[in-house]
């Protein structure tokens, strides 16, 4: 079993990564393959809604100078994903939309690519906006007919500076407890 955690966030050792590596660390400690990859702070191209994936139907989008398509296959041989953002203006990140966009219409086009697979989402938040963002990726996960573990807590750590979000308690609490019931979640789908 694999999980791939995709950081949206530009800071690649920031709050939003720090979040996802205690998740990470959980399903390492069962025994869950992981891979990590920074899509923040790259170049990334949002959907032109050209509905060529859906013509094409080769499990990539059109567009091909960015690292969505790479994202997309990862996503698409793993057995969870988590998708990682900060809070901008109450939204994810500009990158992390790119990515749904693209890559939720890619599954679609080609017999829904995502489907049962485990979703989380993990946010990183000064202040407020923080459901916001993580109603939107879960919106992802839930169109494309995948299962969303839960936590003790929404999905959210609280911290502006970066490495702030190692004061929060609850959200790394939250973190530990994200991670080990996707590991459950991703056994039971496996039979394991």
């Amino acid at each position: 079993m694999k999980v791939i955690a995709i950081n949206g966030s530009p800071n690649k050792k920031g709050n939003t990564a720090i979040l996802i590596g205690h998740v990470l660390d959980e399903l390492k400690n069962e025994g869950i393959e992981t891979e990590f990859i920074q899509l923040g702070g790259t170049a990334v191209m949002g959907c032109k809604a050209c509905m060529s994936c859906f013509k094409t139907k080769n499990r990539s989008c059109i567009q091909n100078k960015d690292l969505i398509n790479q994202c997309i296959q990862k996503m698409a041989d793993a057995d969870g994903i988590i998708l990682g953002s900060p809070v901008y203006f109450a939204n994810m990140t500009t990158e992390l939309k790119g990515l749904i966009d693209r890559a939720g219409m890619v599954s679609l086009a080609n017999g829904n690519l995502l489907k049962r697979k485990a979703g989380a989402a993990v946010v990183a938040v000064r202040r407020a906006g923080a459901v916001h963002v993580f109603n939107s990726i879960n919106h992802l996960f839930t169109i494309s007919q995948m299962i969303i573990p839960g936590s003790t807590y929404w999905n959210m750590g609280f911290g502006m500076g970066p490495g702030e979000v190692e004061n929060d308690a609850e959200g790394l609490k939250t973190m530990s407890n994200l991670g080990k019931n996707m590991a459950w979640l991703l056994k039971a789908i496996n039979g394991k």
